[in-house]
C-alpha cells in the first residue's frame, strides 16, 4: 500500500500512513457526529440572497431593543452580559413567524435559512455593540460637566464636552468602522490557518445550527414562550413600580431590605428584574465576587475611613466631593481595575504572542512535508464537516485591496475630522493611534480567539494615559486623552466581534460577505441608534450622572478620574489614598496571580478583582439582586438540571429584556412632564413620630 503524510485528528502529523480501513472508520465516524449531513439536503443560498430585507427589518427593530437594554445597564451598573441567545433566539421567532404567516398566503419566495438568522444575529450584537463601545456610558459621558464637576475641586477653569446628538453621531461614523477593515484581511489565518475556537461566536453558531433542525425548532418555541411570560412579567413590575417613586428615594428602589442602617451603607434589595436575570446569566463567581467586593468597602472600609473624618480629610467637604470620602471611593476603585487589567492585558498578550509562534511553528512544519500529486493533506485530513465550511468560507473572497483602501480612507477622513470634534485631539495625536491600531486589533482578536476575553477597554485606558500625558494638562490632556480612548476602544472592540462573526458565518456556512454586510449596516445602526437612545436618557433624567441618581453612571466617573490621574499626576488624591491604592493594585494582581496558580478547578472560590472593585463606588444593592438571580438558577439546576440549563438563559433574557424596555415609556413620560402619583418611603419610628407631631401641629 502506498505511504502518505497526513494531518491526524489533533494537528500532529502521522509519517506511517492511513490504510484504507481506517479511513472508512474515520469516515463513518464523521458521518455520525457531522452538522453538515444534516442540512446536506438543502441549498446554501448566495450572499447577496442572506441579506434580506425582512432580516434587516427584524434586526433594526431588535437593535432598538437592545439599545435601550445595554445604555440602562451602561448607566447603572456597566455590567453587560452577553446577549447573544437573547438575540439569536428573538431573530429565529420574529422571521419564522414572518415566513408562516407569508407561507400561509402563498407568497412566500424564500425560507428562512440558518445563513440568514446569522445575518439577523451579526447584525443585532453588532448594533447594541456600539451602545458599549460607544463609551455612552464611559469615556464619552465622561467629558460631560455633571462628570467634571463632581471630579474637580474648583468651580472653573476645567475643560468638559457636553453630549450632543450631532457630534456623538459624527464621531461614532467616523470611528466605528475601521476595526472592521483592519482584521478582514486576517480572516483565512485566524479561522482556517490557526482553527481559533472564538468561543462565544462558536457557541453562537451551534445554538442557531440547533434551531434550523426539528427537534431545536421545538425547543426554540419553548423558550421563546418562556422568555414572551417573563418579559411581560418584567415590563409590568416596571410599571407597578413606577406608581410608587413620585420622589428621591421612593419606591421598591429604595426597600430597605436589611434595615436603615444597612440601606444607609448600600446593603439592600431592590427588586430590580433587571439585575436578577444579569445573575442568572453570569457565572456564579462573578456574582459572588461583586458581593464580596461590596461587603469589603461598604461594610469595612468606608465606615472605617468615615471615622477619619477630620484627619484624612476635611469634616467640611460635602459628600461628593473627590477630596473627602467620595475620593477614596473612586481611586481605590481605579487601582483595583487597573491591576486586575494590567495583569490580564500581559497575560492575554503573552498567551496570544506563544499561540501566535506556535502556530506558526505549526505551519511551518506542515509546509515542509512532501506531498505526492496522490495526496492532498489538507484536503483527506479534514472531516466532512470542515471541507464544507472552509469551501464556502473561501469562495466568498473580501478583497485585500478593499479591506486597506477601506481603512486608509477612514482614517483620512477621521484623522481631517476629529480635531473638529475635539479640539484638544490633535492630527498627530489620531496618526499614531492609527499606525498601531492594526496590530492592537489583531492582538485583541487573536486574544479574543483563544480565550474569549476582549481587552478592548484596557487599551483604551492605555489610549487616556499615553495620549493625556502627551497633550498635558494645560492642553486639555484630560479631554483629548477620553477622545483617543474612544478612538481605540472602537477599533480593537469592533475587530474582536468581526472575527467572533466570522467564526459564527464559518460554523452555519454563512458567507463571509454576508457577514461583513450585516457587521457594517448593523454598525451604521448602531451609530444612530445608540446616541438616539442616549439622548432619551439624557433629556429624560436630569440627574443622570450623579450618585443620587437612578442612573449613576459609575464608568463616566472612573473614566474621568483616569484621564485626570494620567494628566495630573497624584496629587489632588484625599490623605493616605495612594497608599490604599498602591496596596489594591498590587491585591488585584496577587489574587490573580493565586487564582492562575491554582488553575481552574481549585481556584473557583477565590473572587475576581475586576468584579470586586464595581460596588466600591455604586454599592452592593445590585450584587444582592445578582446573587438572588444566581441562587435561583442554582437551586432550578439541583431540582432539574436539564430544564435549567435548557431554559434558564430564555427566563433570565425575559426579565432583562422587560425591565430595559420599560425604560422606554418611563423615559417618555418623564420627558412629557408626567409624575408618578405615590411616594412610598420607609423611615425610621423616631422621624415618624417627628412627621406625625409636625402633621398634627
Amino acid at each position: 500500500m502506498e505511504r502518505k503524510r497526513e494531518k491526524n485528528e489533533e494537528g500532529g502529523i502521522e509519517l506511517e500512513g492511513i490504510n484504507d480501513e481506517r479511513k472508512e472508520k474515520v469516515k463513518k465516524e464523521d458521518e455520525e457526529f457531522s452538522v453538515e449531513r444534516i442540512f446536506e439536503d438543502k441549498e446554501v443560498p448566495s450572499w447577496r440572497k442572506q441579506l434580506t430585507v425582512r432580516a434587516f427589518a427584524v434586526s433594526f427593530l431588535l437593535s432598538v431593543m437592545f439599545c435601550f437594554i445595554v445604555m440602562k445597564l451602561n448607566l447603572t451598573t456597566g455590567i453587560i452580559p452577553s446577549l447573544n441567545v437573547s438575540a439569536g433566539l428573538l431573530g429565529f421567532f420574529f422571521v419564522k413567524t414572518w415566513t408562516k404567516l407569508i407561507a400561509k398566503s402563498g407568497m412566500l419566495r424564500q425560507p428562512f435559512t440558518r445563513q440568514e438568522n446569522t445575518v439577523i444575529q451579526t447584525c443585532v450584537v453588532a448594533s447594541a455593540g456600539i451602545a458599549f463601545s460607544g463609551g455612552f456610558g464611559s469615556y464619552l459621558f465622561g467629558m460631560s460637566e455633571q462628570i467634571a464637576q463632581q471630579s474637580e475641586h474648583r468651580t472653573d477653569g476645567f475643560n468638559y464636552k457636553n453630549p450632543s446628538l450631532g457630534w456623538m453621531i459624527g464621531f461614532l461614523f467616523v470611528v466605528s468602522f475601521l476595526g472592521l477593515f483592519s482584521v478582514v484581511p486576517l480572516r483565512k489565518i485566524m479561522i482556517i490557518d490557526f482553527k481559533l475556537t472564538y468561543p462565544s461566536g462558536t457557541a453562537t453558531a451551534h445554538l442557531i445550527n440547533s434551531f434550523h433542525t426539528p427537534e431545536g425548532a421545538k425547543l426554540a418555541k419553548k423558550q421563546v414562550r418562556e422568555l414572551g411570560k417573563f418579559f411581560s412579567f418584567s415590563f409590568l413590575w416596571g410599571f407597578f413600580q413606577w406608581f410608587f417613586t413620585a420622589g428621591e428615594d421612593c419606591g421598591f428602589a429604595s426597600f430597605p431590605t436589611f434595615g436603615l442602617k444597612a440601606y444607609e451603607y448600600k446593603f439592600f434589595f431592590d427588586f430590580s428584574a433587571t439585575y436578577v436575570g444579569v445573575g442568572m446569566i453570569c457565572p456564579h463567581i462573578i456574582n459572588v465576587s461583586v458581593l464580596v467586593g461590596g461587603i469589603l468597602s461598604w461594610g469595612i472600609m468606608w465606615p472605617l475611613i468615615e471615622n477619619r473624618k477630620g484627619d484624612w480629610y476635611s469634616a467640611d467637604l460635602p459628600p461628593d466631593n473627590f477630596g473627602g470620602l467620595q475620593g477614596y471611593k473612586v481611586f481605590i476603585g481605579i487601582a483595583m481595575i487597573l491591576g486586575d487589567g494590567l495583569y490580564n492585558f500581559f497575560k492575554v498578550l503573552s498567551r496570544t504572542l506563544i499561540g501566535l509562534f506556535l502556530k506558526l511553528h505549526e505551519r511551518k512544519a506542515n509546509s515542509q512535508i512532501p506531498v505526492t500529486q496522490h495526496s492532498f493533506p489538507s484536503i483527506e485530513s479534514q472531516s466532512y464537516d470542515d471541507q464544507c465550511r472552509s469551501q464556502l468560507f473561501l469562495k466568498d473572497q473580501i478583497p485585500i485591496w478593499f479591506a486597506v483602501g477601506g481603512y486608509v480612507a477612514i482614517a483620512a477622513v477621521s484623522t481631517a475630522t476629529l480635531p473638529h470634534i475635539f479640539h484638544h485631539l490633535k492630527w498627530y495625536h489620531i496618526i499614531v493611534i492609527y499606525i498601531f491600531a492594526p496590530a492592537l486589533a489583531f492582538c485583541n482578536a487573536f486574544g479574543c480567539g483563544l480565550t474569549d476575553w476582549s481587552l478592548a477597554s484596557t487599551y483604551g485606558k492605555l489610549a487616556i494615559f499615553t495620549i493625556g500625558a502627551w497633550a498635558g494638562a494645560s492642553h486639555g490632556g484630560i479631554l483629548a486623552g477620553l477622545a483617543a480612548c474612544g478612538v481605540m476602544m472602537n477599533i480593537v472592540s469592533t475587530a474582536s466581534d468581526l472575527m467572533q462573526d466570522f467564526k459564527t458565518g464559518y460554523l452555519t456556512l454563512a458567507s463571509p460577505r454576508s457577514m461583513f454586510v450585516s457587521q457594517v449596516i448593523g454598525t451604521a445602526m448602531g451609530c444612530v441608534i445608540s446616541p438616539c437612545v442616549f439622548w432619551i436618557f439624557y433629556k429624560a433624567f436630569p440627574d443622570i450622572g450623579y450618585p443620587t441618581s437612578s442612573y449613576p453612571a459609575p464608568f463616566a466617573t472612573v473614566y474621568y478620574n483616569m484621564a485626570k490621574l494620567g494628566v495630573e499626576g497624584f496629587s489632588a488624591l484625599p490623605k493616605n489614598c495612594l497608599k490604599l491604592c498602591y496596596v489594591f493594585f498590587a491585591a488585584a494582581i496577587l489574587i490573580n496571580m493565586i487564582r492562575d496558580g491554582l488553575g481552574k478547578k481549585r481556584s473557583w472560590f477565590i473572587p475576581l478583582p475586576m468584579a470586586m472593585a464595581i460596588p466600591f463606588y455604586l454599592g452592593s444593592y445590585f450584587a444582592i439582586d445578582m446573587c438572588v438571580g444566581s441562587l435561583i438558577l442554582y437551586i432550578w439546576q439541583k431540582l432539574n438540571k436539564a430544564k435549567a440549563d435548557a431554559f434558564g438563559p430564555a427566563v433570565a433574557s425575559g426579565l432583562i429584556c422587560g425591565d430595559g424596555m420599560w425604560t422606554l415609556p418611563s423615559s417618555i413620560l418623564a420627558l412629557a412632564g408626567v409624575k408618578p402619583p405615590i411616594c412610598m418611603k420607609f423611615i425610621s419610628r423616631a422621624t415618624n413620630n417627628r412627621v406625625d407631631k409636625f402633621l398634627g401641629s
